[in-house]
C-alpha cells in the first residue's frame, strides 16, 4: 500500500487543555477516510493539524514518509499537495470564481496565468460552476461558492484532499449539490480525509470511518462494522443519538 499520509503519536494542546492524545492512524492512495464524532472532539484539530494551519504539540506526520513538522518544504507547497477545503469556504471576495481558482497556481505553483486558467476551467467544468465564472463570491449562493473552493483545491492538483465539514455551512438544499461532486471526485481515486456529520455520505463512500471521542480515536474499521457492528460502546452512543436526531 503506498502511505500518502501516517500519522504517529500526535499530540494537541492548546494552554492546558489537551484536544488531541495520541493519534495514530494512515491514508493510502486512493483511499476515502471519514472522521465522524460529536462536536468539540477534536475533529477539525486533526485536520489542521495535517495541514498545518495548526502545529502539533508532539508526535509525527508523515508525508510520503517525511515527517512534514521537520522537514523543510515550505509550507505553501507542501498545503498544494495537501489541499484544504473549508467549511465557510476561504474564498477572496475581491476576485472571481476563475481568479480564485487561478492565483494560488500562479503565485505557488509558478504556472503560467494561461496554463492555470487552462486547469481552472477544467475543473470548474467539473463541479458545474463555469457558468459563474465571472461572479464574485457574494454574488452565488453557498453551494456554488463551496463547488468553487473545491474546483480551485483541485487546481492544485493535490495528491489528498482535506474537507473540513464542507456542508455544515449549507442550507439543506444545497447540501446535495457539494455532496454529489465528492462522490465524483472518490469515484475518480482522489484520496479524501473528510471531516463531516454527513453519516450517509461516510456509510456509502468511504473505505475507513475514524470516530474520535475526546481527542481520541475511539475506532477506526470499515464503514460496515461502524454503523452496523461498533465495537466501542461510545461509538454506538453517538450513532444512536445521530441517527436518532436525523
Amino acid at each position: 500500500m503506498d502511505k500518502i499520509i501516517e500519522v504517529r503519536h500526535l499530540k494537541k494542546l492548546f494552554g492546558d487543555n489537551e484536544v488531541l492524545t495520541d493519534i495514530n492512524f494512515a491514508v493510502n492512495k486512493g483511499e476515502v477516510v471519514c472522521i465522524i464524532g460529536a462536536s468539540g472532539s477534536g475533529k477539525s484539530t486533526l485536520l489542521r493539524c495535517l495541514n498545518l494551519l495548526e502545529l502539533a504539540t508532539d508526535g509525527e506526520i508523515l508525508f510520503h514518509g517525511k515527517d512534514i513538522m521537520k522537514h523543510n518544504m515550505s509550507n505553501a507547497v507542501y498545503r498544494a499537495k495537501m489541499g484544504m477545503v473549508f467549511q465557510q469556504f476561504n474564498l477572496f471576495n475581491n476576485l472571481t470564481v476563475l481568479d480564485n481558482c487561478i492565483i494560488g497556481q500562479v503565485k505557488v505553483l509558478k504556472r503560467s496565468k494561461e496554463a492555470a486558467r487552462k486547469k481552472a476551467m477544467e475543473y470548474l467544468e467539473m463541479v458545474g460552476m463555469v457558468q459563474f465564472i465571472d461572479a464574485k463570491p457574494n454574488q452565488i449562493s453557498g453551494g456554488q461558492k463551496q463547488r468553487t473552493a473545491i474546483a480551485r483545491a483541485l487546481s492544485m492538483e493535490p495528491e489528498a484532499l482535506l474537507f473540513d465539514e464542507p456542508t455544515s455551512a449549507l442550507d439543506p438544499e444545497m447540501v446535495g449539490e457539494v455532496l454529489i461532486v465528492m462522490k465524483e471526485l472518490a469515484k475518480s481515486g482522489l484520496t479524501m480525509v473528510v471531516v463531516t456529520h454527513e453519516m450517509a455520505f461516510a456509510r456509502d463512500v468511504a473505505n475507513r470511518v475514524i470516530f474520535m471521542d475526546n481527542g481520541i480515536i475511539a475506532e477506526d474499521d470499515v464503514p460496515d462494522v461502524i454503523f452496523n457492528n461498533p465495537n466501542n460502546e461510545r461509538t454506538r452512543i453517538f450513532l444512536k443519538r445521530i441517527l436518532e436526531d436525523r
